[in-house]
């Protein structure tokens, strides 16, 4: 017989994960079903050619794109989802991301909510990825209803060389907001070391404010919360009207269990839960599940991501790189009426990373003079919901992805905006893709930043979920990862998912008849977690 509980949460990223901390003190019965187990901590963590040259912690499944070829996602199943491995850069959307706006390519839809609807969600979310960064600095930055909860992280000497060249030929670069749990006025707190395996790997010393660290591990301090790993959902099922989820059906380490809750919530990722819904078709939902609208799996974004290699013409000793932004061509450029995107620091390459897809012949000698001379930059643009843009899912289960880039130009202008400003960085003046695993699969395999597939709107017409991110056609169905965006704007989507988890967390507690005020005094602040085994 399956077992009940008043919610169950599928999936444990920067969705499913900050959801269970906001609900885990309304004493409730919740569940969180992972896909995956907890990612080992093991100096492999650390290891660029275990990491980049061996895909160490990627699934191993394969998914297949529009021609029908295969490709191996750059996903992984973890505790914490992909926030596992991401680079922790917490930006709120800009104002006008929440309005319709116009690009090259085509339109971006506006939202049925507004930026100051968030932003109350934005800065708890803020406090509890401990986001470090400096209010101000940010020309596209939105209204804020108080500053930073951390100061910015500092920027090391070439970058902040680079930053000060950047002002003086008239630019505005800022501190980029870092979730990292680092005290740089003091040495004794704080689990950073301020190494240089930060962006793309996993954290070896839990200082990278990840959905795991900052939200299931307390959310778990709560008797009420279950977490049960390796628990793959392969099906919702409903009740004869097709109104109710009665029942989720979990390959459970080769074996099926099933679960039923009075609210069923959907966190698997822009792909996985438009996957999810579609398997999940019946006689009350011949499309798939929730999808009288037909946009189910539709409008896949994931943005148009470059990473580029500018070679310093003196030597880049820099260990913890990703503290510079520059937003300047957020909008627009003199030259160009439509928006462009958003340019940031990456992680340090290294030689590892580099030999990940340089030609077999390149010399060790010449990986290592571009690893040391390298500044290494990740230029972001805003992707276009197109419905022709979709996940599907084949007769066995198996998930299809069709993607087709149509903002292109305003990328490339934004390749060349970063090129002409390499002089005035010390650069050499010509920049070179960045030789990686991740940069070779760009496009399709690449999916950092997906989204858009299951999105919210007023009109069921169009929209699959509603503005509090319920189902329109099924009543205790929510879905709270980045499938809910109807557009992606040009900067890193996870705050957003885990300010609107909160958002979506606080009418669930008024559903349950659970106080928002109660609930909070029993919250468990980031900031004194117990570290956990």
């Amino acid at each position: 017989m399956s077992e009940h509980y008043d919610v169950i949460i599928i999936g444990t990223g920067a969705g499913g994960g900050t959801l269970a901390y906001r609900l885990a003190p309304s004493g409730k019965k919740i569940l969180v079903l992972e896909r995956g187990g907890y990612l080992p901590r093991e100096p492999e963590n650390w290891d660029s050619k275990e990491v980049f040259l061996k895909s160490r912690y990627v699934t191993n499944e394969r998914w297949f794109d529009k021609h029908g070829q295969q490709f191996r996602p750059h996903a992984q199943y973890f505790v914490g989802g992909n926030t596992k491995f991401y680079g922790s850069i917490l930006f709120r959307f800009r104002e006008r991301d929440f309005g319709e706006i116009r690009h090259h390519g085509g339109v971006s839809p506006a939202w049925p909510l507004s930026y100051a609807d968030l932003e109350p969600y934005y800065a708890e979310a803020e406090r509890i990825y401990l986001v470090h960064g400096r209010a101000g600095e940010d020309p596209t930055e939105a209204p804020r209803s108080g500053p930073f909860p951390y100061p910015e992280v500092s920027h090391e000497p070439r970058i902040q060389e680079i930053h000060d060249d950047l002002v003086r030929a008239g630019h505005s670069p800022f501190h980029l907001p870092v979730g990292i749990d680092l005290d740089e006025s003091d040495p004794e707190q704080g689990r950073c070391v301020r190494c240089d395996k930060f962006d793309g790997f996993p954290c070896l010393t839990d200082g990278k404010a990840d959905s795991h660290v900052c939200a299931i591990r307390p959310a778990l301090q709560h008797e009420n919360v279950t977490l049960l790993t390796h628990s793959k959902v392969e099906r919702l099922e409903t009740d004869s009207s097709g109104r109710t989820v009665t029942r989720v059906v979990v390959d459970r380490g080769g074996f099926e269990e099933s679960y039923t809750g009075d609210l069923v919530v959907v966190s698997c990722g822009g792909v996985n839960s438009a996957a999810l819904l579609l398997r999940s078709a019946s006689a009350q939902h011949p499309n798939g599940l929730a999808n009288s609208s037909d946009q189910v799996g539709r409008n896949y974004m994931a943005h148009l991501n470059s990473a580029i290699i500018a070679i310093s013409q003196t030597p880049n000793d820099t260990r913890f790189q990703k503290t510079l932004g520059i937003n300047d061509f957020y909008s627009g450029a003199d030259d160009f009426d439509f928006p462009l995107g958003h340019i940031q620091t990456l992680g340090k390459t290294d030689r590892n990373i580099l030999k990940g897809g340089a030609p077999w012949f390149a010399p060790g000698l010449a990986l290592d003079y571009l690893a040391k001379h390298a500044i290494d930059f990740w230029l972001t643009t805003e992707d276009i919901p197109l419905p022709e843009n979709r996940v599907t899912v084949g007769r066995d289960g198996s998930i299809h992805l069709a993607k087709t880039y149509v903002n292109t130009e305003p990328h490339r202008r934004l390749l060349g905006k970063l090129k002409e400003l390499l002089g005035p960085m010390g650069c050499h003046t010509t920049a070179i893709p960045r030789w990686s695993v991740l940069g070779q699969q760009i496009p399709i395999a690449g999916i950092a930043h997906n989204c858009g597939t299951v999105r919210f709107g007023d009109d069921p017409a169009t929209s699959a979920l509603d503005v509090n991110c319920r189902a329109h056609d099924v009543d205790n169905l929510y879905v709270v990862d980045t499938s809910f965006f109807p557009s992606s704007s040009a900067v890193n989507p996870a705050l957003t998912a885990m300010a609107n988890a909160l958002r979506v967390g606080d009418h669930l507690l008024d559903r349950l008849g659970v106080s928002l005020e109660a609930a909070l005094r029993e919250q468990i602040p980031t900031e004194t977690q117990e570290v956990m085994a």
